[in-house]
Order: structure tokens, then sequence, then C-alpha cells
């Protein structure tokens, strides 16, 4: 009899580590933009080859999504911090205002806000419908702070709570774009110093 065969496993495994690829996938969107980094880009990137992505992650705007997702989670989360962890409305806004300069000029990552410069130059209907969602989602939410704030006497009851919270969206907007053209964070602090000016006082 001759010695016993061993069964060759089912299915090559999987020779990276998923979460670490994603992150390098998330570090390439973020540099460069949606439409931007191409699926080369990417494999390069994650250090593995394009049939591992697509069986992992499926296409690239799949692969896009998740990034996204978690980039709000591990970076982009600070919004929602402030608003859940203030006392009004104002100081929400002044601390997020604080933090972006500080998130959007860290050293070691892209600069200024992934949700934001992705849909640059991006010719994809829906990754451009889907980051503009959480972008307006994100003034929406301004919005029913500040509301609530002129309900409870905190805020003039002529407040403007739609325009206010714009504002507020144009300044992270505004500031994220300043921070890859190489303004520091003292720099986007002074700003922030600035804008918070405008907001009415009881």
């Amino acid at each position: 009899m001759g010695a016993a065969r061993t069964p060759r496993p089912r299915g090559r495994p999987r020779s990276f580590d998923r979460a670490t690829a994603l992150e390098k996938a998330l570090m390439a969107f973020w540099e460069r933009g949606y439409e931007a980094t191409s699926v080369s880009d990417l494999t390069g990137a994650m250090d593995i080859g394009a049939p591992s992505l697509y069986a992992a992650f499926g296409d690239k705007r799949s692969l896009f999504e998740e990034a996204v997702q978690v980039y709000g989670e591990r970076y982009g989360s600070f919004g929602d911090r402030a608003l859940a962890e203030e006392p009004t409305a104002r100081a929400a806004v002044e601390r997020t205002l604080r933090e972006a300069a500080a998130e959007y000029t860290a050293p070691g990552r892209p600069h200024g806000c992934m949700v934001i410069h992705a849909a640059a130059n991006c010719s994809t209907p829906e990754v451009e419908e889907s980051l503009r969602r959480r972008r307006n989602a994100n003034i929406a939410a301004f919005e029913r702070r500040i509301r609530a704030d002129v309900d409870a006497g905190l805020l003039p009851p002529d407040t403007d709570a739609a325009a206010l919270a714009r504002h507020t969206g144009a300044m992270i907007q505004g500031m994220s774009q300043q921070a890859r053209d190489g303004a520091t964070r003292e720099e986007l602090e002074a700003l922030a110093e600035i804008a918070m000016t405008v907001w009415p006082r009881t």
C-alpha cells in the first residue's frame, strides 16, 4: 500500500490581512480621491493582486464605500462626538472646528477630510451622491442641535438655524481644502476662532 495522501485544502488561503489592506486602500482614496485612484493604484498600495482585491472587497466602488465607513468611524467621528457630549450647539461647533484643525493637519496621513476630498472631480454619480448625502447629513445634525438650543432659549428666537448650520459646514469644508493646500493647525485654529464670532448671543 502506498502512503496515504494528505488532503489538499480547498480554495487558496488568503495571504493578507484584510483590515490592514483596507486601511491602505483608505489612505490611497484619501490621498487621491475616488476617481483618480485606479485599481492598479489600489493593488499597489494594498500589496495584493487584483483577483484578491475583487475576492475580498468586490469592485472598486464597494471597496471605497467600506473605506468611507471605516474613515467615518476612525477619523471623521469628532463632530458626532462633539454634538453628543457638549452641552450647547455653540460649544459643539466650537469643539468640532478646533478638532477639525487638528485632525485635518495630523502628521503621517493625508490632510483634509476624505469625504470632502474624495468627491473632487468625481464623475461616478452614485459615489458623488453618497458623499453628498454624508456631508448634508452632517449639516442637518448641526441644524437640529441649533434649533433645539433656540427652543430651549439658549439662542435668540430669531436665530437662522439653517444658515448657521450651513456656515458650519462651509467652514469645515473650507478648512479641509486649506489643510490640503498646506495650512497649519495653528492657522486653522485661528480661522475657527474667527468663525465663532458670527454666532448670536442670548
